[in-house]
């Protein structure tokens, strides 16, 4: 049997920023200036972590947790060398969807929080719909 989601349980993930993770790193064009700060992307990434490790448990064989919405505010700069505490908390279900309350921080503070929802799919199914898009 599996496991029901706690909601009082927290996973936490973390990293140290590096340069590879700052809004400058996903400049694509020689004019595009960001700032060396952690990127956006790279927090919302580690908030979905969170959230795929609560759901871990749950998993059968052969599935995976995909991301499927997100509403996110990103409030604060974080250095490089800043290590970047994130956790979700499981607030419930609607449907198919797993729903989340994310939350990322640094030494000085909160730096992001939002909600996230993520579902649980076979793998197969995502890779051959994946294929399909790509005419394959």
């Amino acid at each position: 049997m599996i496991p029901p989601l706690d909601p009082e349980r927290v996973e936490t993930v973390q990293l140290v920023v590096d340069k590879s993770m700052t809004a400058d790193a996903f400049a694509r064009d020689s004019d595009e200036r960001y700032p060396q700060v952690l990127a956006t992307p790279v927090m919302i990434a580690e908030m979905e972590r969170a959230c795929a490790a609560l759901l871990r448990p749950m998993l059968q064989s052969g599935e995976l947790s995909v991301g499927a919405k997100l509403d996110v505010s990103h409030v604060a700069p974080t250095p490089v060398g800043g290590q970047v505490t994130t956790s979700a908390r499981f607030t419930g279900r609607e449907g198919a969807l797993y729903w989340f309350n994310v939350w990322s921080e640094d030494a000085g503070g909160k730096i992001g929080q939002g909600r996230h929802a993520r579902a649980i799919l076979p793998q197969s199914a995502i890779e051959a719909r994946a294929a399909a898009r790509a005419g394959s």
